[in-house]
């Protein structure tokens, strides 16, 4: 029996629901949605058998967790934004969605965290593998990378995601260019023109 999909209302009702303010909700709900129209565009040129419904749902739920991070003020904790992610899989589960939707939360940051990761840089989140297992997530785990919530949000090229990872390790690069070699490079300057979000 196929699982159950949360509709795009019902995802919005999720953020609605959780999103401390109007600004949280526009900046976190904005960007997942960026997320899915970005994974939407790689999952078109049909390289990859995935199941587009679980995309773009994981896609729009993946930051979800990061509206646990504001504090009375409105103010953001990035001390521990890495937390985020099993902050919203907490979320997903407590809300009695299936597990393979919640893993979107846990298992999206960069090109993914192994228990190693989180010991030798001693990462606030439990011990933990927190990588990519199926198709859909890895491409939403890509797709995440090419859209970043700074203030104000921007749209990040291939040269300047390369460039951020490398700096914990060539490693990650690698696993960066294959997901690159599987997915394809997502065209973003029609989504700057669109969303207003400049390229660096």
């Amino acid at each position: 029996m196929r699982m159950r999909i949360p509709t795009d209302a019902e995802i919005r009702d999720l953020h609605e629901k959780y999103a401390p303010s109007p600004e949280a909700f526009e900046l976190v709900y904005r960007h997942c949605e960026i997320v899915s129209v970005v994974a939407e565009q790689l999952l078109g040129r049909g390289l990859v058998d995935v199941d587009a419904d679980l995309v773009r749902a994981g896609s729009l739920l993946h930051d979800i967790g990061v509206y646990s991070l504001y504090d009375s003020s409105g103010k953001l904790d990035h001390a521990n934004y890495l937390r985020h992610g099993i902050l919203g899989h907490a979320i997903l589960s407590g809300e009695g969605l299936p597990e393979e939707i919640c893993r979107f939360c846990s298992h999206h940051t960069g090109v993914g965290l192994s228990r190693l990761d989180v010991r030798t840089q001693g990462l606030p989140i439990p011990v933990d593998d927190y990588l990519a297992e199926s198709p859909e997530e890895e491409l939403v785990m890509f797709a995440d990378n090419f859209h970043s919530k700074t203030e104000p949000p921007v749209f990040v090229s291939r040269t300047s995601c390369e460039k951020r990872l490398r700096r914990f390790g060539e490693d990650k690069v690698a696993v960066f260019d294959r997901m690159a070699d599987r997915f394809g490079e997502p065209r973003l300057d029609p989504l700057v023109r669109t969303y207003g979000h400049p390229l660096t």
